[in-house]
């Protein structure tokens, strides 16, 4: 019996920098784009370079066990250097891998993350295996046999297996947690609000949030007597939107701008917690599966659960790798301690 099971892509992440890189900001009336560039032609130095395994599924049951739960995995790789790799980083993580895919006739995921000196990276994916998961490759009695299940972004063809393993984990109790990508999201509302209705747990970024709801964010002309209420108008329709059960706990990222999350009786916003940014590859799994495992840590404390989150998901963006920075929950509850003033903030309806 597992704590949790993962199932999401796997990847080999190379991150490059250079101090060649510019950001360049294009903005128009009511829109602002930032590019990563390079100039064109030109060989450049790299100033620093590294190799991570990282990946959805890999990512959060790393997490998971490194935060004490009994965790296994489900994500398909090649036979390649690649594949050998990610097994080896496994070697010290106490996941069950009993249940990873390995097909001879594709390869292994693999990125390039280009990362800036603000530390955000703009990454070159290929998602190889990642992209080829089967209904006949998964082994549907490890997800009946686990109190939850993570479903981190299904991309490509993989993403056609999603309605089977959330409908199967439905029929057997196994709670969820669905992590929605833009491959389930471009189906449009109506698809994923079949796939939502079936999680306890939704977790998005606002932009995803947006795009799955169709709810654009207007521009915030609220002033500063709303200072003590961090939650625009906008945010709070869409939270309204994605929440179609009443069991449910919808969870939405903003960046720099921290966290919220609803229940459908309160909004819970919690800022990020200070601390260097080397690169924010994996913060978000990180954010995700730890806020699923402090439910349990916490008894539900909802704006607990997104500090838990929040300083975990710090210690990630201060190192290269999507896993390198992970903290246990001895560690985050330290971390805590220690900063008595951060806190959340419960919004009332």
């Amino acid at each position: 019996m597992y704590d949790v099971i993962t199932i999401g892509s796997a990847t080999m992440d190379v991150f490059v920098e250079s101090d060649d890189a510019n950001i360049v900001s294009v903005r128009r009336k009511d829109k602002k784009t930032e590019f990563m560039s390079y100039p064109y032609g030109a060989k450049l130095e790299i100033t620093d370079f590294d190799s991570q395994v990282g990946g959805g599924g890999v990512n959060t049951a790393v997490n998971f066990a490194n935060l004490g739960l009994k965790t296994g995995a489900i994500f398909k790789v090649g036979h390649d250097i690649y594949s050998k790799g990610i097994f080896k980083s496994f070697e010290d993580k106490n996941v069950d891998l009993s249940n990873v895919i390995q097909q001879n006739e594709v390869s292994t995921g693999f990125s390039i993350i280009l990362t800036s000196f603000e530390g955000d990276r703009t990454v070159l994916a290929h998602r190889g295996a990642n992209a080829q998961i089967k209904k006949n490759e998964i082994n549907f009695e490890s997800i009946k046999n686990s109190k939850l299940l993570y479903i981190a972004p299904l991309n490509g063809d993989s993403n056609k297996v999603l309605d089977e393993i959330v409908n199967f984990a439905k029929e057997n109790n196994t709670f969820i947690c669905f992590n929605a990508g833009t491959t389930s999201i471009r189906k449009g509302f109506n698809y994923l609000k079949k796939i939502i209705e079936t999680a306890q747990i939704v977790v998005m970024n606002k932009d995803e949030a947006s795009m799955a709801t169709g709810i654009e964010i207007r521009p915030d002309t609220r002033g500063e007597k709303y200072s003590e209420m961090p939650i625009h108008p906008d945010l709070k329709s869409i939270f309204k939107k994605l929440k179609v059960c009443d069991y449910q706990v919808i969870v939405i990222t903003d960046g720099g701008k921290g966290a919220y999350a609803y229940n459908g009786k309160n909004y819970y916003h919690c800022p990020i917690f200070d601390g260097p940014v080397v690169s924010t590859l994996g913060a978000g799994d990180a954010f995700a599966s730890t806020f699923c495992a402090a439910l349990q840590r916490t008894n539900r404390n909802l704006g607990k659960s997104l500090m838990y989150a929040s300083v975990n998901s710090a210690g990630v963006v201060s190192e290269f790798g999507a896993t390198q920075g992970l903290l246990t929950f001895e560690e985050i509850e330290d971390k805590l301690n220690k900063n008595p003033n951060y806190q959340y903030k419960v919004i009332e309806e």
